[in-house]
């Protein structure tokens, strides 16, 4: 058996590393940090969160809890270090950053079939090979991704939330619960406002400077096409939130449904919640408040929610390119190339998007080249499953008006019809979704 060329060391990198390594696969694991820098993460450990530090909700009647679910049931092993460094956040599954990117660090570069390489790989690889550059993908390898697929690479831009120190924040005004008493003792700081503090902070969010987002198309070499400036929709700015009107973040990251004021037991009108970012409990990160403002208003605006008046911030919110690939035209179901059938793609640059999806997408691949190079048939996974629904979009969806996806039910093939005459409830209806996933899983001889 050759070796097997993995281009990136984020969550789908290590993944299928790791898959393929246990699989008795000698790989060489490349990546460019810490020689070439990308201007959103801060250290030089494998599978570092930059974003946000949650994959998303644990619950069975989750999407994204149905999707680490089937990962746990398939052996993921970076879900695994999720869990082992998960910190308090209600029925999320969010985790220390340090120590998880350490962990996976240290199992990576610790198995004896995995070699790390510390150096930027230019161009996609020759033999077996999967690229998972994620959003950060260098101009070289982009352009080389260009050259392969015949089409330009798509890019938009996605953004940081600010984190604060834990010890600033004024515990008199703010208070610790979670929505609808989930989690113990209140997993989530809230910051609670009233009408009135809610529309002085919408003025003055819509009133402040933007960083100029050209800042960000410095690296962009010709040949890779600079496209329109599109976001994820879970990752929107708070700022362009706010320009959809004056209750979109009332409705949105600011909606107090299922909180209570503790004096009086009043629901706010909206209301600012912070996660725990570490599991010593000194950094609370602002939940869904990703902004591009500029530095100076973004500390005067944030400065006016209840309780943050004097915080001190360890990051402030920021922009960063992200890129990913026409997927329908360029990959199958399987994650491997129409064009070049020893190479896969996996990770964010499918068009997945969260974290939870881009390491589904590298567990799939690392398991399907191995198959392939033991000519055996590739995975195609169930429709039936959160993964193998993922993947059929990314791959089938409209070429021509694709965009980036998460896991959703929308996804899946729909139920029969309940025998009774009642209709399922929304509940009921995803929990079967689920039970039906879980299921399909079962008989796979991975």
């Amino acid at each position: 058996m050759t070796d097997l060329t993995i281009v990136g060391g984020g969550l789908a990198g290590c993944e299928a590393a790791w898959q393929a390594a246990e699989r008795g696969v000698h790989v060489k694991l490349y990546e460019m940090r810490p020689f070439r820098k990308t201007g959103a993460h801060s250290s030089d450990n494998l599978a570092e969160l930059v974003c946000s530090n949650s994959l998303g909700s644990n619950l069975p009647n989750k999407s994204s809890g149905l999707l680490k679910a089937e990962m746990r049931k398939m052996g993921s092993m970076l879900i695994e270090c999720a869990d082992r460094c998960a910190v308090p956040a209600g029925s999320a599954l969010a985790v220390d950053r340090e120590e998880f990117a350490a962990e996976v660090t240290s199992m990576i570069e610790n198995h004896p079939n995995i070699e790390v390489i510390r150096t930027e790989m230019k161009e996609i690889p020759e033999g077996f090979s999967i690229i998972a550059t994620g959003p950060l993908s260098s101009a070289s390898i982009s352009t080389s991704i260009v050259e392969l697929l015949g089409t330009d690479n798509l890019y938009f831009y996605d953004a940081l939330s600010p984190i604060v120190y834990y010890d600033s924040i004024d515990m008199d005004v703010a208070f610790k619960a979670s929505r609808y008493e989930d989690g113990e003792d209140g997993d989530y700081i809230n910051c609670p406002m009233n009408y009135d503090q809610y529309v002085d902070f919408v003025k003055a969010l819509l009133d402040s400077d933007r960083i100029p987002l050209r800042e960000f198309e410095e690296d962009i070499k010709s040949g890779v096409r600079a496209g329109s400036h599109k976001f994820f929709e879970g990752c929107l700015p708070v700022e362009i939130i706010a320009e959809r009107g004056i209750d979109s973040l009332a409705y949105g990251p600011m909606r107090p449904v299922g909180i209570r004021c503790p004096n009086g037991g009043k629901r706010p009108y909206a209301i600012v919640q912070l996660r725990r970012d570490n599991l010593a409990g000194s950094l609370y990160n602002i939940v869904g408040f990703q902004t591009n403002l500029v530095w100076p208003d973004q500390k005067r605006v944030l400065k006016m929610i209840p309780g943050l008046g004097n915080a001190r911030f360890a990051r402030y919110g920021m922009m960063h390119r992200n890129t990913f690939i026409n997927s329908p035209k360029a990959i199958n179901v399987t994650l491997q190339s129409k064009i070049k059938s020893d190479l896969f793609f996996a990770g964010q640059i499918t068009g997945v998007e969260g974290y939870a999806g881009n390491i589904a997408t590298g567990l799939v691949a690392g398991i399907n080249v191995v198959r392939l190079m033991n000519n055996c048939i590739p995975l195609n996974l169930s429709l039936n499953s959160m993964i193998g629904s993922l993947c059929h979009y990314v791959a089938n969806a409209d070429s021509e008006t694709f965009q980036p996806m998460k896991a959703n039910f929308g996804l899946l093939p729909s139920l029969s019809p309940p025998s009774h005459k009642r209709k399922w409830s929304k509940r009921e209806r995803y929990e079967l979704y689920s039970r039906r996933a879980l299921e399909s899983l079962d008989s796979l001889e991975l």
